[in-house]
C-alpha cells in the first residue's frame, strides 16, 4: 500500500479527507460471488420503506424468548436451529454514508452461520426508497428501531459503520440500550465540532455537488480501501453510492455534521466494541471510546475506512469474540 504523505488537519471524518489523499495503485484480485440472502421491506415511522437482507434462521413472530418453546412451524436455517438461535442475539449491521447493506458480505457470510444477521439498506441507500425527508440522524435511529420492532431482533447487537455510528448513538439517546445486547461501533465518532472541521466540511460538500462521480470514485478507492480489491468490486460499490440521489448525498452529510451525540457516551450500558483504523483521527476515535465504560478497542493496521472490507479475518473474529463474551453474561 502506498502510504500517504500528505499532512492532515484533524478532520472529524473520512468524508473530510477527500482532497487531502495521495493517489494510490490499482487495485486487483477475485471477484465476489452472488449470495442467497432473503430480504424484504420494513416501514418507517414517516412511512418511508427501508430494505434489508437477512441470513441465518428464519425470522420468528418474536412471542418466545431465549430458552422458550419456537413457534409450531418454525424452521432451521443453514446448522442452527431456530430454538437455539433464540437463546443467541440477533445482529443488525447498519452502513455508512450512500453504502449498501451488502457492504457487510463477508460479515453476513460467516455470522449467519451461527446467528440470525441482518443488514439494512439505510433510506435513501441501497435499494430503500429515495426520498428528501428525514436524512439525519435522529430519524435514521428511528428507522434502525423500525427494523429492531418489526423483525423482532431483540436483544440486538448493533453493528454501525462510519456515519451510522451517530445513527446508533442517536438510537440510545431517544430509545435506550433496553432491547440492546451490545454495540460495535465502526471507525467514527459521536459527533462534535472542532476547530477547522467546517472549513474541510464545506470542501467536501462542494465537491459532491460539483463532480459527484469523481469524488465518489475517490472515496471509494482511496477512502474506503487500502487493500487491493478486485475492480469488478470497486465498481460495483461505486455504483450502489451513485444511486443515492446527490441532493440526498449532501444531506445526509449535512445531518451529519451537524449532530453532536458525545454526551450519550457515558450512558452507554451494555457491551461496547471500538473499530478503528490508523488515521489522522485516531486519537479522537480512542478518547470517545474511554467515555464509553466498559468498551474495548480494537485497532486495524494498514486498514482504510473499510476496514471490515480491507481486514475481513480480524473484524470476524473480533466480532466472534465479542459475541462470544455476550454469551457467557
Amino acid at each position: 500500500m502506498e502510504k500517504d504523505s500528505h499532512p492532515r488537519r484533524g478532520a472529524r471524518t473520512w468524508f473530510a479527507l477527500f482532497f487531502l489523499l495521495s493517489v494510490a495503485g490499482p487495485v486487483s484480485g477475485q471477484s465476489g460471488v452472488k449470495r442467497n440472502w432473503d430480504g424484504g421491506f420494513v416501514t418507517a415511522t414517516d412511512g418511508v420503506k427501508i430494505h434489508y437482507i437477512e441470513a441465518g434462521r428464519a425470522s420468528t413472530t418474536g412471542d418466545f424468548q431465549a430458552g422458550g418453546t419456537p413457534p409450531s412451524g418454525s424452521k432451521t436455517v443453514g446448522k442452527v436451529s431456530l430454538s437455539n438461535q433464540r437463546a443467541l442475539p440477533s445482529i443488525l449491521f447498519v452502513p455508512g454514508w450512500t453504502m449498501p447493506g451488502w457492504i457487510w458480505e463477508k460479515q453476513i457470510d460467516a455470522l449467519s452461520k451461527t446467528y440470525h444477521v441482518v443488514a439494512m439498506d439505510p433510506r435513501a441507500q441501497g435499494e430503500s426508497e429515495k426520498t428528501t425527508e428525514g436524512l439525519y440522524p435522529a430519524q435514521m435511529a428511528k428507522d434502525i428501531r423500525s427494523l429492531i420492532e418489526q423483525l423482532h431482533l431483540a436483544p440486538v447487537v448493533i453493528v454501525g459503520w462510519s456515519m451510522a455510528v451517530v445513527e446508533t448513538m442517536a438510537y440510545v439517546d431517544q430509545f435506550g440500550t433496553k432491547d440492546v445486547a451490545g454495540l460495535v461501533l465502526v471507525d467514527e465518532l459521536a459527533g462534535g465540532q472542532e476547530p477547522g472541521d467546517a472549513e474541510m466540511e464545506f470542501g467536501v460538500l462542494k465537491g459532491i455537488l460539483e463532480d459527484r462521480k469523481n469524488t465518489t470514485d475517490y472515496f471509494v478507492r482511496k477512502i474506503e480501501f487500502h487493500k487491493p480489491h478486485p475492480e469488478d468490486y470497486i465498481q460495483r460499490v461505486i455504483a450502489a453510492a451513485l444511486e443515492t440521489p446527490t441532493s440526498d448525498a449532501v444531506a445526509l452529510l449535512v445531518g451529519r455534521y451537524t449532530a453532536d451525540y458525545r454526551s450519550v457516551l457515558p450512558k452507554v450500558d451494555k457491551p461496547t466494541l471500538v473499530c478503528a483504523a490508523r488515521s489522522p483521527y485516531f486519537d479522537r476515535i480512542t478518547a470517545m471510546q474511554k467515555q464509553i465504560s466498559g468498551s474495548k478497542l480494537e485497532v486495524f493496521d494498514g486498514a482504510g475506512h473499510a476496514l471490515f472490507v480491507d481486514n475481513p479475518g480480524q473484524f470476524n473474529a473480533a466480532m466472534e469474540s465479542f459475541l462470544s463474551g455476550l454469551k457467557s453474561k
